[in-house]
C-alpha cells in the first residue's frame, strides 16, 4: 500500500493550517481530519465554472471574479468555457497555495495561472468584492466549506447579509454569485432571497462521473 506523503503546510491568515498531502498521483489539501479538497474529487468545483459559464454566456466581454484558487478546477473549467475576450481575476488568500500550484502541482495547474485573460490577486476575495462596484458579470466563490466558515472564522462576512449587499453591487446587472457548498444550508439560501438574488440551488456530485457526496451550488441572479 503507498502511502501517504505530506508535502507542505500553509497557515490561513486568521485561521487554521492546511497541509497539502500526496498520495500516488493524487493530491489532497487537509484541515485537521477534513479532506477540504482533492484532485480524486473536482465534478462540483467543476461545475461551478461551467453552469455559471452558461448563466453567462450571452455577454460578449464577461469579467468575472473566482475566489479562492484552491487546486483550480474552476478557473481551468471556466477558461475552456470562455471565450479570449474574457477578464478572469483570481483571488487567493493563502501563498503557499498558489506555490503548490506552480509546484507540486505543476502538471495539476496546467499553466492556467499564466493564462493572458488571468489576473492574480493575493488578497481577501470579501476585499477584492468590496473595491469596485458593478464590476463583474460573475463571482465564484469557494473559498470554505460552505456558508459555515470552516477553514476561518473571517469568511462568514462573505456570507452575511452585508456581505451579499457587497457582491449585489460588485455584479453588473443580471450577474451571477455562485457559491459552492459542501452541504444545503436553508437559512443561507433565504439569505440571498432577501438580500434581493432570484435563486437557484443545484445539486451537483463531487465525482466528475456523477458519483460521491451531493454538494451544492446556489446561483443568485441580481435582479
Amino acid at each position: 500500500m503507498i502511502a501517504r506523503e505530506l508535502i507542505g503546510t500553509a497557515q490561513v491568515p486568521g485561521g487554521e493550517e492546511l497541509a497539502l498531502y500526496r498520495h500516488d498521483r493524487d493530491f489532497m489539501i487537509v484541515l485537521g481530519h477534513n479532506e477540504l479538497m482533492s484532485s480524486r474529487m473536482s465534478g462540483s468545483e467543476i461545475a461551478l465554472a461551467t453552469q455559471t459559464c452558461a448563466r453567462i454566456a450571452h455577454v460578449k466581454q464577461p469579467g468575472i471574479l473566482i475566489g479562492g484558487y484552491g487546486m483550480g478546477f474552476t478557473l481551468r473549467a471556466a477558461l475552456k468555457d470562455l471565450g479570449a475576450s474574457a477578464e478572469v481575476t483570481v483571488a487567493e488568500l493563502v501563498p503557499e497555495i498558489i506555490e503548490w500550484a506552480r509546484g507540486p502541482m505543476q502538471e495539476l495547474a496546467a499553466g492556467c495561472l499564466d493564462d493572458a485573460r488571468v489576473r492574480l490577486v493575493m488578497a481577501d476575495v470579501a476585499d477584492v468584492i468590496g473595491a469596485k462596484q458593478r464590476r463583474y458579470d460573475a463571482i465564484l466563490l469557494d473559498v470554505d466549506n460552505g456558508p459555515d466558515g470552516l477553514v476561518r472564522e473571517a469568511n462568514d462576512r462573505i456570507y452575511s447579509a452585508r456581505g451579499l449587499k457587497a457582491a449585489k453591487a460588485a455584479l453588473r446587472p443580471g450577474g451571477v454569485l455562485a457559491i459552492w457548498s459542501a452541504g444545503k444550508d436553508n437559512a443561507f439560501a433565504a439569505r440571498l432571497r432577501n438580500a434581493g438574488f432570484q435563486v437557484d440551488e443545484v445539486g451537483v456530485r463531487a465525482r466528475s462521473n456523477g458519483k460521491g457526496p451531493m454538494h451544492v451550488i446556489w446561483f443568485a441572479t441580481a435582479v
